[in-house]
C-alpha cells in the first residue's frame, strides 16, 4: 500500500471506518500496517451504548429526593441553562474523542452523535422517572420536564463516555 493522500488511509472494514496506519522502521521502510477504528459514524451499536451509559447515572440520580425537589423549585431558566451546558459538554467530549482529527467532512455525523446522545438520554430519563411515578405528566407537566432535564445532565455525560468505549 502506498499512501499519497490522507483519504487513502481511511478504509471501511467490516462495515466500520478504520484508519490504516503504516508502521515504519528508522529508515522509513514500511514494516506493517495497523488499524485504528474511526468512530465518526453513529451506528446502532453506538445507540445501544448510549442507552446503557445514560442508564448508568440516571438510575441512581433519579431515585434521589433532591432531584425531585429541584425539579419543582428550580426556575425554568436555570434548567434550560443546565441543558445547554450539557449539550456543550457532550459536544466538547465528542469532538475531542471522535472528531478532533477528522471533523472536516463529518460535521453532520458530529451533530447526529451529539444530538442523538442527548435525545436518547432524555428518553431514558423520561422512561425511568415515569416508571417510578416522579413525572407528573397529567398534573404538572412542567415539573416533569424540569426533572427530566435535570437528571439528563449526568445521564448524558455517562452516555457520551460509554459511547467512547470500544
Amino acid at each position: 500500500m502506498d499512501f499519497k493522500t490522507p483519504d487513502e488511509m481511511i478504509k471501511r472494514i467490516g462495515g466500520y471506518l478504520h484508519r490504516v496506519v503504516p508502521v515504519v522502521d528508522a529508515t522509513g521502510k514500511v514494516l506493517d500496517y495497523t488499524l485504528k477504528p474511526l468512530m465518526i459514524e453513529f451506528k446502532p451499536r453506538d445507540v445501544m451504548q448510549v442507552i446503557v451509559g445514560a442508564s448508568l447515572l440516571s438510575i441512581p440520580v433519579s431515585f434521589t429526593e433532591e432531584v425531585w425537589v429541584l425539579g419543582s423549585e428550580l426556575p425554568l431558566a436555570n434548567v434550560i441553562g443546565l441543558s445547554a451546558l450539557s449539550l456543550v459538554f457532550i459536544g466538547l467530549f465528542v469532538y475531542y474523542n471522535f472528531y478532533r482529527f477528522d471533523f472536516k467532512g463529518h460535521t453532520l455525523e458530529f451533530i447526529k452523535r451529539v444530538a442523538g446522545t442527548y435525545f436518547i438520554s432524555l428518553l431514558v430519563v423520561a422512561l425511568l422517572l415515569s416508571i417510578i411515578n416522579k413525572c407528573p405528566w397529567g398534573t404538572d407537566y412542567m415539573t416533569a420536564i424540569k426533572r427530566i432535564l435535570i437528571v439528563a445532565f449526568p445521564a448524558s455525560m455517562s452516555a457520551a463516555v460509554s459511547d467512547s468505549i470500544k
